[in-house]
């Protein structure tokens, strides 16, 4: 790795712990292959990544996959009733196991038919009794560090990580104070967005509501933005709103539900978003996943009573679908084409003292994080 490229260079303006006298990454940071490959390693094989909702996995023998970067994993319910995350590879000659999501009663892989049970113990190789020496138990599936959090699966590469409810203290209680019923959730539908641009791009532009009355028009009238705030903690942040005058909104209507609140958003540490939208209970996690260096692909989960998408909820989540993720993707596909010009590098945060719902802090506070993680020195 060139360390030029991450620390302070000519031209380069100091970013500065203290967001209000900071200038934002250089535009390097979200154009620049060699970071883009430095991120796996530092970031994204050492942190929490969302993989799905228990519900997915509801049933003994139910799986799912996903994947971090190049790594395919897969969650798997257990005979014994647990749930638990492997990397998704043969332990014979690294054939991909499983694809989408399903229930079997053994994985079998499709290259020489070694067959596994869902805790992970190989348990048929073909002729293997006819090899000395053989152990099957010398070639179990490679577990992955997995934890529940509000019903959302959680894994993590680094078998030495702590545990996402210490390193997000604080958190859980958040977002139970706006959806106490949030236990009863199950997954109702995952929407994909494919967008042209880095994903830090798309974590900025979730963490400020500076854009919004330019931007988004309806989301504005959804919430009372004079209530608006972002509060930024150690490795996550919330941005919560009240109710707006009307629950007949250009976003869409809704009845209130059990907590009466406009909107409230997290974002939590590297690149999870977590939303919860007023009316019906309801929790929807979009999720920027990397699939390039400028480029990002996004899933949108939507959790909802029984699984299933009221008239209310689903117009909810069309608006999202259609409207305000298409705003969003919009511009940061937009920003992204800016940052390769020669007339931009940096830009100035604006982070007000009172850190009203036009304060940039938030995206500050993310980008710090990058640059602890990456070992950039830019101040």
């Amino acid at each position: 790795m060139n360390q030029h490229v991450l620390n302070l260079q000519s031209g380069d303006a100091p970013f500065s712990s203290d967001p209000g006298k900071s200038y934002t990454l250089p535009a390097r940071f979200y154009i620049s292959p060699e970071i883009y490959e430095l991120e796996k390693e530092t970031i994204f094989y050492k942190t929490w990544h969302y993989a799905g909702h228990v519900s997915q996995v509801a049933e003994p023998n139910q799986y799912f996959t996903t994947r971090i970067h190049q790594q395919n994993l897969f969650v798997a319910h257990g005979r014994d009733g647990k749930i638990r995350a492997f990397f998704n590879v043969c332990a014979h000659r690294g054939h991909l196991l499983l694809e989408g999501s399903g229930r079997k009663n053994v994985i079998t892989c499709p290259y020489h038919a070694w067959a596994y049970d869902f805790d992970g113990k190989l348990i048929n190789a073909r002729n293997s009794e006819n090899v000395e020496g053989f152990k099957k138990c010398d070639f179990p599936l490679k577990e992955v560090k997995l934890e529940i959090f509000c019903g959302m699966i959680m894994v993590n590469l680094d078998p030495d990580a702590k545990p996402f409810a210490e390193q997000y203290a604080g958190l859980e209680d958040e977002i139970r104070q706006y959806m106490p019923s949030v236990d009863t959730l199950e997954f109702a539908q995952r929407d994909t967005f494919e967008v042209d641009a880095n994903w830090k791009v798309l974590v900025d532009n979730f963490l400020e509501c500076y854009h919004c009355a330019a931007a988004h028009r309806d989301f504005v009238d959804l919430v009372n933005m004079d209530t608006y705030r972002t509060i930024t903690h150690k490795r996550y942040s919330s941005q919560c709103a009240a109710s707006p005058v009307s629950t007949n909104t250009k976003a869409f209507s809704f009845e209130p539900g059990d907590v009466d609140f406009g909107y409230a958003g997290f974002f939590v540490w590297p690149n999870i978003t977590i939303w919860l939208y007023p009316g019906e209970s309801n929790l929807s996690v979009l999720q920027m996943n990397p699939s390039a260096p400028e480029q990002t692909l996004e899933y949108q989960d939507w959790l909802t009573p029984g699984g299933k998408l009221s008239p209310q909820l689903k117009e909810a989540a069309d608006y999202q679908r259609e409207i305000l993720q298409p705003e969003d993707i919009n511009l940061c596909e937009h920003v992204q084409q800016g940052l390769h010009s020669k007339g931009y590098n940096q830009g100035r945060f604006i982070v007000d003292t009172d850190r009203t719902e036009l304060s940039e802090h938030a995206v500050h506070h993310f980008q710090k994080m990058v640059v602890d993680a990456l070992g950039a020195t830019l101040e």
